[in-house]
């Protein structure tokens, strides 16, 4: 194994990728030479910086099957979740909307947890379902749910930990059978999976810029048209973005987005089965090397470029601190500082003590073969460190 200083192998996309060179170069002349506001259409600079927007708006409208006007752009998914779920709440409230019950799934990204629990304050029932052991919800189990009226119901479209894939088509046909409306997060699901809006009958859908190799501090939130589907926005300004998200548009990273969007567009097919070649190359090695390693999720329900596994005998944090060059994570980004062991692995049943002992490896776009034979011998060779320590102690 040769050591790679100062060029660590990156193995954490499930948490943020890198900028793709060619979103950078669309991204650049969007600072520096055409940085007009594009909501000042009086003058020249001001109409091409609205109409870079509105040629971004369609690219991400186009990998989602959705019409260019129902995309809002707003800071990213974070922020996208808060607007549809928050949104959609009380804006049914203030109509004198009956329904009060928004449900969703244990094992959803800690915004939309805290999302939907906010709202018990204002009054509705927040509904978190379980999942199966393999991350999975049971249709049967939503079905029974909705027997009581139901206002929304959120399922992530991805496991940002996990990396699986819930069947969407046939939650949201359960969901508008009841007369439900229908949010995905599909932050880690958008540009690596195909997600058509209309056929799979969703009413709001959430997208983040970074997790498909495009800027950070972007997204956009798809707002079904048809039927309409109506938000109270989350803050007040000069009606930017259909009056859902007030703000000066950043152009720079909008155009980002939207050439992310259109890269993944293209590419999607072809990256998806040289990830999942990837990953199956890593698993094979770790499972030579590592006799007990466990894949924690379903097995074919599941995004090419994750691997969720759970070490026989070393700790997480103590392989990550040996593997030294190597960059992966425990769980999601936005809890990984929490001494608590991850809420979606003991949603699945892991204890407490194998979640301890669990990696989240995420390959991407510009992992080589390289860096996936650096990954496993860094590794076989840290768990065996580790594992040995254990034994003369």
């Amino acid at each position: 194994m040769v050591p790679r200083p100062n060029q660590p192998v990156y193995l954490d996309n499930q948490a943020t990728t890198p900028c793709d060179p060619r979103v950078l170069a669309a991204m650049l002349p969007w600072f520096t030479e055409q940085f007009a506001n594009p909501h000042s259409a009086e003058h020249a600079m001001g109409r091409q910086a609205e109409a870079a927007v509105e040629q971004a708006r369609a690219k991400v409208a186009a990998l989602i099957g959705a019409e260019p006007r129902e995309v809002v752009f707003t800071s990213g998914a974070t922020e996208s979740n808060n607007i549809a779920i928050k949104g959609a709440a009380r804006h049914a409230a203030a109509a004198g909307n009956p329904r009060w019950r928004v449900v969703t799934v244990a094992t959803e990204h800690k915004c939309v947890l805290q999302s939907v629990t906010d709202l018990r304050a204002e009054g509705f029932e927040p509904v978190l379902l379980p999942v199966r052991p393999d991350g999975l919800l049971d249709p049967e189990l939503l079905a029974r749910a909705l027997a009581v009226p139901t206002l929304l119901v959120s399922v992530m479209a991805v496991n940002n930990e996990i990396g699986v894939v819930q069947d969407l088509a046939a939650l949201a046909a359960l969901a508008r059978q009841e007369g439900a409306l229908f949010h995905t997060d599909a932050a880690q699901g958008f540009g690596k999976i195909p997600l058509d809006v209309g056929a799979l009958g969703i009413d709001l859908l959430s997208i983040s810029g970074h997790k498909i190799y495009g800027p950070k501090g972007v997204g956009a939130l798809y707002v079904r048209r048809r039927p309409r589907v109506r938000l109270a926005p989350l803050f007040s300004g000069g009606g930017q973005e259909r009056g859902l998200r007030a703000g000066t548009l950043p152009v720079p990273l909008i155009v980002g987005l939207g050439e992310a969007a259109r890269l993944a567009q293209a590419g999607m097919a072809a990256e998806a089965q040289h990830l999942a070649q990837l990953r199956e190359r890593l698993l094979d090695r770790l499972s030579a090397s590592m006799p007990g390693l466990l894949m924690n999720g379903s097995q074919v329900a599941r995004i090419p470029g994750n691997l969720n596994v759970t070490f026989p005998a070393a700790a997480a944090a103590d392989l990550m601190a040996t593997a030294t060059g190597l960059c992966v994570s425990t769980g999601s980004a936005c809890s990984s500082a929490e001494l608590e062991p991850s809420y979606v692995l003991r949603a699945l049943g892991v204890s407490d003590a194998a979640a301890a002992r669990t990696l989240r490896i995420g390959i991407g776009r510009f992992t080589s073969p390289a860096d996936i034979d650096f990954a496993a011998e860094a590794l076989a060779r840290a768990h065996a460190k580790l594992a040995h320590a254990q034994i003369e102690a």
